[in-house]
């Protein structure tokens, strides 16, 4: 093979490993656990640096409100993560189960149910009103999934080879959460390839994988499109998995360009979180001013986190035709996209998929590099198809209300948008009350790794102990939004999706209304003016745990 670069660098890592293969199989579930806990200590340590490179990734101003983004997507969520994790590991130590102690409950279908969030007190304060529920594959008992959970742990001498892990670009957790997920879950020793755009960050992750570099059982390489091919390729390379997009996903495998018939151009195997169109379907109901004016914020932060360079950002909002409120919803909608902080669009070809947008509906509102397509036909139109990854947002009109409106949304959105890695629900509490078994149905029925409820599914990625990934069942050569998961704290088995909730109030309105949830609006939200210092008390918390930081963190999300 001709190449352009020097392979010696990947070659002597790969050797590396499959030396520290043997050394990751004679090490007990104690001194792994321990390991677990002195990354989250490094993290702790380096999480201020962890931001600075990623503003400095980002574009952001050092006093940007946006910064929040990166201290709860970053450091907050990796720590969260390691933490959890450790726990697993602290009860399969003693020859438990993870699951051992939490009560498992039933979802629709018969499917058994795993809470992941809240889990604990803390969870309960810091997120009232929130919940996740990981829902297992029909036919799986509870007795099977206690006994199933820990996956490869449970036979941790019996190693699985050489992972290579492709990082993603955008949200600088991902990379390293899904090193830990083939290390822990799988088994496997990792060389993580950086996506370039995440170089900044290499002296952190170099910091805080410290003990699991010194072990042999992690090495961390940068490059671009070529190192990555000759590091999948490589023969010592046993599995393969990587963040990214569909496209990028089917050159790896069938190479550029292939008409995916015949035979894979990869000789192994391969998982990955893939990106989507994902829906964000709004059931109408009887709302009040202030309700129209904070869900446009919220359907405005799913498309607008982080500049929309998100797998699961929502790229198509669902109205009913005959909603009375439609009009100000939308107007509403309008002023959030046009609100919402101005950014650098710092991912690499974001320029020319907006201008690609443009070309296909160039009517569309503009403002700040952001377009907002209304009117959209229902199928056979790119938006639908294509995923932007970048700040398009489009919008579409179906028939019906109630039950007839959400059967009709969720036949749409199983049937005309690309991928399956997560939908969003927005339901008012009469609504939700009207509804009743149908809602659960609704959910049951959506074909999508992770469903939210008055909530964005992305805050499944930063529950731990909840499943990330596409729905079950995509093949090679149609790959949607992916194979596999990752995360999934707990090391569950035969996982289906995450379900997650929360309140449809931020507090406290939702005192006010009798939701009882705390929450007021969620640092998260693009329009929250807290978001930064509210982000980094949080870290702080999830770094030291120590209570008095508890106060500040509800006065600062309060001011937000």
């Amino acid at each position: 093979m001709s190449t352009s670069f020097d392979t010696a660098v990947i070659d002597t890592a790969l050797a590396d490993l499959t030396q520290g293969e043997k050394t990751w199989a004679a090490t007990d579930l104690r001194r792994r656990r321990e390991l677990l806990d002195e990354l989250h200590a490094l993290t702790a340590r380096d999480a201020e640096a962890w931001v600075a490179a990623a503003r400095t990734v980002k574009k952001l101003d050092a006093d940007s409100p946006l910064l929040g983004e990166e201290w709860m997507s970053g450091p907050m969520t990796m720590l969260a993560g390691a933490q959890a994790l450790s726990e697993s590991m602290a009860a399969l130590e003693k020859g438990a189960s993870p699951l051992d102690g939490v009560e498992l409950t039933t979802a629709p279908g018969g499917r058994v149910a795993v809470p992941a969030l809240p889990h604990g007190i803390y969870d309960k304060l810091l997120l009232s009103g929130f919940s996740a529920d990981v829902w297992l594959k029909p036919g799986v008992d509870a007795a099977t999934a206690r006994r199933k959970a820990g996956l490869a742990q449970r036979d941790p001498a019996q190693t699985n080879g050489v992972g290579a892990v492709l990082g993603a670009g955008n949200i600088m957790s991902i990379a390293p959460l899904d090193t830990l997920y083939e290390l822990y879950a799988n088994n496997r020793v990792v060389a993580l390839k950086l996506n370039p755009i995440t170089d900044p960050l290499l002296p952190v992750f170099q910091a805080i994988f410290a003990p699991f570099i010194e072990l042999g059982v992690v090495r961390i390489l940068t490059g671009g499109a070529p190192e990555g091919g000759y590091l999948v390729n490589h023969p010592l390379v046993a599995h393969v998995h990587m963040t990214g997009g569909a496209p990028t996903h089917d050159a790896i495998v069938w190479g550029p360009g292939a008409d995916k018939t015949g035979e894979p151009i990869l000789d192994k195997p391969i998982t990955s979180e893939l990106g989507g169109v994902a829906p964000c379907i709004v059931v109408p109901g009887e709302w009040s001013a202030a309700d129209l004016k904070f869900q446009a914020e919220h359907v405005a932060t799913q498309r607008l986190h982080n500049g929309g360079y998100n797998c699961v950002a929502a790229q198509t909002v669902v109205l009913a035709a005959d909603w009375p409120l439609k009009d100000e919803f939308l107007t509403e909608l309008r002023a959030a996209i046009d609100n919402a902080p101005a950014r650098t669009a710092y991912y690499p070809g974001s320029g020319n998929r907006v201008a690609g947008a443009l070309e296909s509906y160039p009517d569309a509102g503009r403002a700040n590099g952001r377009l907002l397509v209304e009117n959209l036909p229902a199928r056979d139109t790119p938006l639908l198809r294509t995923e932007y990854f970048s700040p398009v947002l489009g919008v579409v009109e179906l028939p019906g209300t109630g039950a007839e409106f959400l059967g009709n949304a969720v036949d749409f959105a199983n049937d005309e948008l690309m991928g399956t890695l997560g939908a969003n629900i927005i339901a008012d509490p009469a609504t939700i009350a009207t509804l009743g078994a149908k809602l659960d149905t609704a959910i049951e029925n959506l074909r999508y790794g992770t469903v939210a409820l008055n909530a964005w599914t992305g805050l499944a990625f930063l529950t731990p102990r909840a499943s990330w990934g596409a729905y079950p069942g995509h093949t090679l050569d149609d790959i949607q939004s992916g194979i596999g998961v990752v995360h999934n704290a707990f090391l569950l088995d035969d996982v289906e999706r995450t379900v997650v909730r929360g309140p449809f109030r931020p507090a406290p309105r939702s005192i006010l209304r009798g939701e009882f949830a705390l929450t007021p609006k969620p640092p998260w939200f693009v329009s929250n003016k807290t978001g930064t210092p509210t982000g980094r008390k949080l870290t702080d918390f999830y770094g030291d745990g120590k209570l008095r930081r508890i106060p500040g963190i509800f006065v600062s999300a309060l001011r937000g």
